[in-house]
């Protein structure tokens, strides 16, 4: 039997595997293949929701997700990966492993870039992983059963592109959860200006919602070392601090370099338009592993937006290519930013030089429906709602909501 190795089970990994089995099914060979996902953790992590309060439902057992499928899953770290021999190694809990495949689906997604500054390992925290984001929450939490100081109201937000402005305005209400009515938030960048990447039409509303939460920016700014009373800045100065949450940065696994392949600078395997890699044999990649350019010209970004459907069409087109049926292409003709202001509400833009569309609660409302609606698989356990969501379609943009949903 034919196997089909699918490594990582975020957005692009998940819908990969559900769309190679829906695939498989429309073939009418649902056997004719193994479909294996390896992924570090038994369950998909909602991951743009860790910067939320609520992180109840943001990690779903992959088992509820792919059993009703026929997918097979393994919970394994992958070590390497060798494309000559088409294999992959991988370290589970009782030793090494070597995963032979036919087709390999690589969506190891990305991974929070951690710069060498001392005590950011040991006293930093983050929302890259569901992990992550429990160990922030659970200390956060700890915070209001300490005795009052400056360092425990300030939190120091450590990049200003869009995880770090959403992690930074929901903190308010993070620390009001916890008991702290004294809160200090300081979102800085070494950028000479806020939110750089969100471009000038949007930068206005973020300077306001930020104004209005009390979030105080200091653009232009590098941190030198962490400990545990706070931060010192390279200029000398020292923000007495509990919190620090490193968001600046982001790339590709470091593992998308043992293929071999041609990579961008952020380490992302260059695809075709049918998720393949280009240069590699029987080799197709997505998510934020992966980059193209969906509409012929600019190349993805690494979010959901790309990741889902990236991982729909590798699906449906490694089975295709599998047993010499046509593949699909690509091709998404459009492009929105909806982020999430915390309490202020949210922006929501349209195109690459995102033009402000709607801002404040109905912007809001579209980012809770995104959050908690459109990027979530199916939970009905349903082999045929699994199968319908993971047809090789684009989306529509988000629709515009009136009202946060009650």
């Amino acid at each position: 039997m034919a196997r089909i190795l699918i490594l990582g089970a975020g957005f692009a990994g998940l819908w990969a595997a559900i769309g190679a089995a829906r695939k498989l099914d429309e073939l009418q060979m649902p056997h004719a293949a193994e479909i294996l996902v390896v992924d570090r953790n038994p369950y998909h992590n909602i991951r743009v929701r860790n910067y939320e309060i609520d992180l109840s439902e943001v990690a779903l057992p992959l088992a509820h997700l792919l059993d009703p499928i026929g997918v097979q899953h393994r919970v394994a770290e992958v070590i390497a990966i060798d494309p000559i021999r088409q294999e992959a190694i991988v370290e589970m809990e009782h030793g090494r492993e070597r995963l032979n495949y036919d087709r390999l689906v690589l969506t190891l997604g990305s991974e929070l870039m951690r710069p060498a500054i001392p005590g950011l390992a040991s006293h930093g925290f983050d929302v890259d992983s569901y992990a992550a984001a429990i160990r922030l929450h659970d200390h956060l939490s700890a915070l209001g059963r300490l005795d009052p100081s400056p360092g425990r109201s300030t939190v120091v937000v450590a990049g200003a592109g869009l995880t770090g402005i959403e992690v930074a305005t929901e903190m308010p209400r993070r620390l009001a959860q916890a008991g702290i009515d004294d809160p200090h938030i300081i979102l800085l960048d070494r950028n000479p200006v806020i939110g750089a990447a969100m471009g000038d039409a949007a930068r206005p509303v973020i300077d306001e919602a930020l104004a209005a939460l009390d979030v105080e920016t200091r653009p232009g700014v590098e941190i030198a070392a962490v400990d545990s009373n706070g931060i010192t800045l390279r200029s000398g100065e020292f923000i007495p601090a509990l919190t620090l949450v490193w968001c600046a940065g982001m790339a590709a696994s470091p593992l998308t370099a043992a293929t071999g392949g041609e990579r961008d600078r952020l380490g992302r395997l260059v695809v075709n338009e049918f998720m393949q890699a280009v240069g590699l044999k029987n080799v197709f990649a997505a998510g934020d592993a992966a980059v193209c350019k969906p509409d012929g010209v600019h190349p993805t970004v690494m979010s959901c937006q790309f990741a889902r459907p990236m991982g729909r069409f590798a699906g449906h087109n490694v089975i295709a290519d599998l047993f010499g049926q046509p593949m699909l292409p690509l091709h998404i003709d459009w492009y929105v930013t909806v982020l999430d202001l915390g309490a202020w509400g949210a922006l929501y833009t349209t195109g690459w030089d995102r033009q402000v569309s709607t801002t404040g609660s109905a912007a809001k409302a579209t980012k809770l429906a995104i959050n908690h609606e459109r990027i979530y698989p199916p939970l009905t356990g349903s082999r045929a709602d699994l199968f319908a969501a993971a047809a090789p379609i684009v989306q529509a943009p988000p629709p515009l909501r009136k009202q946060p949903p009650a």
